[in-house]
């Protein structure tokens, strides 16, 4: 009850502090002055004035600089005031004084509030205390902030309200606009390592007849012109493959893909990837691939390959390279590829109490005690090759051994970062994994593909040896702005609606 009335409280004084705020604008309007403004010429940024103040500082008042962003500190003193403006750079104090912008501008100066947008022109210049300050000849107020910001001191703390609000969350915590920034920065470095070395980029339907290209529930849509159910894309890789069968040797596609699952700290169901594939490859070529576009990322927003993760210190440039059987072995003492039947790794998984399912074969139960034993130690950057055919549809069965797959995973902190492999491109083996794939969702994998005869036709006109790789970008953000959530590297995160 006392929480209730201290809300009620909360939402009287937000009503009356926003009350305030439409009058002040209504007596811009007075003032003929639209409280929404239109253009304004931006000359510098606020990082920009400071890093090249000796440039800009100029006693005479003949060198202008035209600035712009939010008000975030007012400190009133009579004929004088000084205040905080942030732009996407940075802060920066700015000077209003009554001697200089005139009665009838230091007025309006008093009609600001914090969270309000100007454009102002002044000159550069330090003050006594040293910091460096531009002179406010003149000012246009770009946009009235109708409400207050979060309480000064304490900021915007409250995570659902972060994300739900994540406008207010840039704009109050620096930090927050870094991390942004950063994700860009990774992407401009994906695309650039890839164009460099001749990779098309490329678009591919959103929407699917059929779902495939890995294991997920996909989300469902409907067609009303084409009168038919369709499918968000669980991953765009069916289709790149279709590409590199006509002849475009060498694709990217990075963008959105949806996977009807669950929320946590490392899911959500709308994400970022980036699925690479080139013709006449294998998957050492892309593990190779992986290490690049990773490494190059790191030195484009940290200048090193260094990371300090959650306090664990991780160098992605020494990646480890080891078969899943040979982990397993390493860790646990049993070599799961060795039993002659499902019995013996039956018996190998419970004496080291992995859980297993019915369905699993020798191939399932030893990704059941890789997950269990293995996976999360994996802190340092390590590839993870030799993945059974079972859990492997779409890859090439490694020549040595049919059990196996020509696929890895690169693994960071414990978390799969990146899936790659040696393409198939045996059409009678891969109708025949759809086959078995189908025969796992009659018996109640959802999560199983479904058939997809026009891809088996593809195939059949040739698919030549190919390397396919995906890569989750909004992990590779994760890490390297050592966020600890993937909502925290999402502007919009998906949330549950909020209870009127």
């Amino acid at each position: 009850m006392a929480e209730k009335k201290e809300e009620q409280l909360q939402n009287e004084e937000l009503n009356e502090m926003m009350q305030v705020r439409r009058e002040k604008m209504a007596a811009f309007a007075d003032k003929g002055i639209e409280p929404f403004g239109r253009h304004f010429e931006v000359t510098h940024h606020a990082k920009d004035v400071i890093e090249h103040f000796e440039e800009l500082e100029d006693e005479d008042g003949a060198k202008k600089v035209k600035i712009a962003g939010r008000l975030m500190a007012i400190r009133g003193h009579g004929k004088a005031s000084f205040a905080t403006l942030m732009d996407l750079s940075g802060n920066i104090q700015v000077y209003f004084k009554l001697d200089v912008v005139g009665e009838e501008k230091y007025s309006q100066f008093k009609l600001l509030d914090i969270g309000d947008i100007v454009g102002i022109t002044g000159t550069v210049f330090k003050t006594h205390r040293g910091e460096i300050t531009v002179k406010v000849d003149t000012f246009e107020l770009q946009a009235k902030s109708l409400r207050p910001l979060p309480e000064k001191f304490h900021g915007l703390k409250d995570v659902e309200v972060r994300y739900r609000q994540r406008y207010l969350d840039l704009i109050v915590n620096p930090e927050v606009r870094d991390t942004f920034v950063a994700r860009s920065k990774i992407i401009k470095s994906i695309r650039s390592y890839l164009d460099s070395r001749d990779f098309l980029e490329v678009e591919t339907p959103v929407m699917h007849s059929i779902p495939g290209g890995a294991a997920a529930r996909p989300f469902v849509t409907y067609h009303n012109a084409l009168d038919m159910q369709l499918y968000l894309r669980i991953a765009p890789e069916l289709y790149l493959k279709r590409l590199i069968v006509g002849g475009l040797e060498k694709v990217y596609e990075l963008g959105r893909v949806f996977r009807n699952e669950g929320i946590d700290v490392r899911h959500n169901p709308e994400f970022t990837s980036v699925e690479i594939y080139q013709a006449y490859a294998d998957y050492n070529d892309l593990m190779n691939i992986t290490e690049g576009i990773i490494v190059d990322a790191a030195k484009a927003v940290l200048g090193t390959t260094v990371i300090n993760y959650q306090g664990v210190e991780i160098d992605l440039a020494k990646v480890r390279r080891i078969s899943m059987n040979d982990i397993v072995r390493e860790t646990t003492g049993k070599d799961f590829l060795s039993a002659k039947t499902v019995e013996e790794a039956r018996a190998m998984a419970d004496e080291i109490h992995v859980p297993y399912e019915e369905k699993h074969g020798i191939g399932g139960i030893l990704n059941a005690a890789f997950e269990e034993k293995v996976e999360e130690t994996l802190m340092q950057p390590t590839f993870i090759t030799g993945h059974p055919t079972e859990i492997s549809p779409l890859a090439k069965r490694n020549k040595e051994n049919p059990d196996i797959t020509d696929r890895f995973e690169i693994f960071i902190y414990g978390r799969e970062l990146a899936n790659g492999f040696s393409e198939l491109n045996d059409p009678i083996d891969q109708e025949g994994r759809f086959l078995e794939q189908v025969a796992q969702r009659e018996s109640g994998d959802d999560e199983a593909h479904m058939m997809d005869r026009d891809y088996v036709t593809a195939l059949e006109y040739g698919l030549p040896p190919t390397g396919g790789l995906g890569i989750g970008v909004d992990r590779l953000v994760m890490f390297l702005t050592d966020s600890a959530s993937i909502r925290d590297v999402l502007l919009f995160p998906h949330m549950r609606h909020k209870a009127e």
